[in-house]
């Protein structure tokens, strides 16, 4: 895949315009899947070379991997470094690592960066909600509901009943 940080081609009429705030960076047309739950976070499946470099471009100060060591193709924390931007790795293989001592380190990373804009992944962006979701209803005291909606809006999926049961038990 070929990036071009240039601003939207004139030729892309359908596609959602670049933000101003990502430095004219369509990242929807870079990132698969790509969820924006806000202005400062971005939510997306696995990285590459390319995609780190264009979320250094688009003003990302922050790369938040969820995948554990073995579910890379490059060494992204060099990557990530080097293009200029912090790592943070939090390795959730799957529903038996969301577990409350996880959320606690996850919220710890996202307390430490606070007001950074920041990219988190994961391969597709649903362990990325489910810890979102888990750290609303376990951390924050959110409603089944809303904790759900924010997970969903982060990009849980697959995980979602898994998270619903997990929140049922008080923490």
């Amino acid at each position: 895949m070929t990036l071009n940080i240039d601003a939207q081609s004139s030729t892309d009429v359908d596609a959602a315009p670049a933000s101003v705030a990502d430095n004219g960076i369509n990242l929807s047309k870079v990132l698969e899947p790509y969820f924006r739950p806000d202005e400062q976070t971005i939510v997306c499946g696995a990285l590459d070379e390319s995609k780190v470099k264009a979320l250094a471009v688009a003003g990302v100060e922050l790369v938040i991997n969820l995948q554990p060591d073995d579910e890379l193709s490059f060494d992204e924390s060099e990557a990530v470094t080097r293009a200029g931007m912090y790592y943070e790795q939090l390795p959730i293989s799957g529903a038996q690592d969301l577990k409350q001592l996880n959320i606690l380190a996850f919220d710890n990373i996202l307390r430490q960066y606070h007001g950074k804009k920041t990219a988190l992944h994961c391969g597709s962006g649903n362990r990325a909600g489910a810890a979102i979701a888990l750290r609303a209803g376990w951390l924050r005291g959110r409603k089944m509901d809303t904790a759900m909606a924010r997970g969903r809006s982060h990009g849980l999926a697959g995980l979602e009943q898994e998270v619903h049961n997990r929140l049922l038990v008080p923490r």
